[in-house]
């Protein structure tokens, strides 16, 4: 900015995971979650500042503070992770690191559903006697590509005939094509299932998971009225675009939280808020900037 002899300040430095979030609470008081589900993933939440034992110093006039998660880097025995998965993470460049997001987000879905076709055609002739060549190559199998073929309810899976013929160079018969089909609803329903969960797990943390705990929660930020939500702000092309992956998810959080709490949580689109969010945050923190 200075050899560009630009008149600018940097204010304040937004991952853009917080930006949605700043971004929906300027609109909305009630968003207290945030979540980007496009190449890569992230959470972020609203969390009381005591109920932080890393804080250190006088608490917030506010009495919250945000909990940034970057939670694609979370891993637990209990995820289900498979051999596929193994040798997605042993052949990346980042072994070992961002776990989570390596079974969720829209840069590793396409090349799970490749590499379970892959095995499929090795182990039992998915494709015929020979393996397409393409169906080596990773990443050449592109989420979008996914979210065609799932969606794809014509009577002969006229898309999958022509995302396989386009992408992996080969043909296939309408048994076959209906695999395909199912692999990929299979792996996007496990990871839209799994971000539900974690959606549903920031909730619970901070007491918005029950009938019970979101009244009073109300009550003790002082929101008055009756069919107040708790709203979760999602941003990034995988939610937006993949419209069989954000019904999964939706569906599970309701099957997680149950029917009634789930009608006092709303989960919201929030296009390209997190590059309002960051100039919201900017302008903000700005009137605290000397001259």
């Amino acid at each position: 900015m200075g050899r560009h002899k630009l008149d600018m300040r940097v204010t304040a430095l937004v991952n853009d995971t917080v930006g949605t979030l700043a971004g929906g609470r300027y609109w909305n008081e009630d968003v207290m979650v945030a979540v980007i589900l496009g190449t890569g993933s992230n959470a972020c939440y609203v969390e009381r500042a005591d109920a932080i034992p890393k804080w250190r110093g006088v608490l917030p006039k506010s009495g919250s503070t945000v909990i940034n998660m970057e939670w694609g880097s979370f891993w637990s025995s209990h995820l289900p992770r498979t051999p596929v998965d193994d040798t997605l993470d042993a052949d990346s460049l980042n072994p070992g690191d961002q776990g989570f997001e390596k079974l969720i987000s829209g840069m590793y879905l396409g090349d799970i559903v490749r590499r379970i076709l892959l095995k499929m055609a090795e182990e039992a002739a998915l494709f015929g006697n020979t393996v397409p060549s393409n169906l080596f190559i990773p990443f050449i199998l592109r989420t979008p590509d996914v979210s065609a073929m799932h969606a794809d309810e014509s009577a002969d899976l006229k898309e999958v005939t022509r995302v396989l013929r386009v992408v992996f160079k080969t043909q296939a018969s309408l048994r076959v094509r209906k695999i395909v089909v199912d692999v990929c609803d299979t792996v996007a329903g496990r990871a839209a299932r799994l971000v539900a969960a974690g959606v549903v797990g920031i909730l619970k943390k901070i007491g918005r998971d029950t009938v019970g705990n979101i009244d009073m929660a109300r009550l003790k930020n002082n929101l008055a009225g009756k069919g107040r939500k708790t709203v979760v702000a999602m941003d990034g092309g995988l939610y937006e675009h993949y419209p069989k992956f954000r019904t999964y998810l939706n569906d599970t959080a309701v099957e997680l939280l149950g029917k009634e709490a789930a009608e006092q949580v709303a989960v919201e689109l929030s296009k390209d808020g997190s590059g309002i969010g960051a100039a919201l945050l900017a302008a903000s923190h700005s009137q605290y900037s000397s001259d």
